[in-house]
């Protein structure tokens, strides 16, 4: 449910992992590599990872990579300042692609609430479900798979689902297959399209998972959508985090980003100055150095850029630590070309 309400932050503790599939969605920057990232921001170290959650104000963490496995040690550290800093009540679930019983039972006992199992498709047909069943009685986590739905594999999929079932698992997840950054031109070649102009998703995902929970009703399956996953989820987590993070002088829309007005200067102090003679109260304006600007409450910035020596705009900005620019607007146009 946290998933599903945008409530978790999402915590990649590697790029590095042990299997190659094809069809992995994961960044170029991220991919291969030994970095870390909770939501869109970079960390070196995890006591950022804490301030990311409290800015988002995180019901929980998804913990990925790459597979955090390879980092064991970096993941149950992890797992332990998750729930020291926040309680037992914060929710933690993980991805790996290693069954391993003796790992399984370390994230156990750090805390881990939750593992998902995500076996490359090489596998499905043929992996054994023995290990499975013992991480299933063996530990107090919730035991689930999750893998994607992938057009050709139908019977290969069967396979894995009804392993799972009968290994006693508490859920099956499966995905809608997409196109990402970072695979887009291996499943082209392979003959994979997108099912129409509007998404990312492939042709034929979604009804392969459909008539394999119809086949199955009584089995655990859950099928997540690739417009679920991207305009609810991260929409909702948007909206979490700029609930959070909103000044009084940001307007947060129903997407979740922030509105705000922003004036350029050279010398901040200065223009600072100049919109209080212009009566904007101190609580509606904030310096920024770093970015070396002044944010501005948009509807007092509208009234009065034209009485202002500066380059003047209404930005639209993503609440993510990077604070991605959506849409810049000129209030003047001639001193903000």
């Amino acid at each position: 449910m946290h998933c599903v309400n945008g409530a978790k932050m999402v915590l990649l503790i590697t790029g590095k992992c042990g299997t190659d599939c094809f069809y992995c969605p994961i960044s170029p920057e991220k991919k291969g590599k030994d970095v870390m990232f909770a939501n869109e921001r970079r960390i070196s170290d995890l006591s950022e990872m804490l301030e990311e959650a409290v800015s988002m104000d995180a019901a929980g963490t998804g913990i990925t990579g790459g597979d955090p496995l390879v980092s064991m040690e970096r993941t149950i550290s992890a797992i332990r300042m998750l729930k020291e800093r926040f309680g037992p009540g914060h929710h933690i679930h993980l991805y790996t692609s290693m069954i391993d019983l003796g790992k399984a039972k370390e994230l156990c006992e750090a805390g881990l609430d939750e593992i998902r199992f995500h076996p490359p498709m090489s596998q499905w047909e043929t992996m054994e479900f023995g290990t499975i069943s013992e991480i299933v009685s063996g530990t107090s986590m919730d035991v689930g798979i999750e893998v994607p739905a992938i057009p050709g594999n139908e019977e290969r999929l069967e396979r894995l689902v009804t392993s799972a079932w009968e290994a006693g698992v508490s859920f099956i997840n499966i995905n809608e297959f997409e196109f990402s950054e970072s695979n887009w031109n291996m499943m082209e070649e392979m003959g994979y399209r997108v099912k129409d102009d509007l998404s990312s998703a492939v042709a034929g995902s979604e009804e392969m998972a459909i008539e394999l929970m119809r086949k199955y009703p009584k089995c655990p399956i859950h099928f997540c959508s690739s417009a679920f996953k991207d305009g609810v989820q991260l929409r909702k987590r948007l909206i979490r985090r700029a609930g959070v993070i909103a000044k009084k002088h940001d307007v947060v829309t129903d997407d979740g980003t922030m509105i705000k007005g922003v004036v350029y200067a050279e010398d901040l102090n200065e223009a600072a100055a100049a919109l209080s003679a212009l009566k904007v109260p101190e609580d509606l304006m904030l310096i920024d150095r770093e970015r070396k600007r002044i944010e501005v409450a948009p509807w007092r910035l509208r009234k009065i850029s034209k009485k202002l020596p500066y380059p003047s705009y209404i930005v639209e900005e993503y609440p993510t630590f990077d604070r991605m620019e959506v849409e810049r607007t000129p209030l003047d146009r001639k001193r903000s070309t």
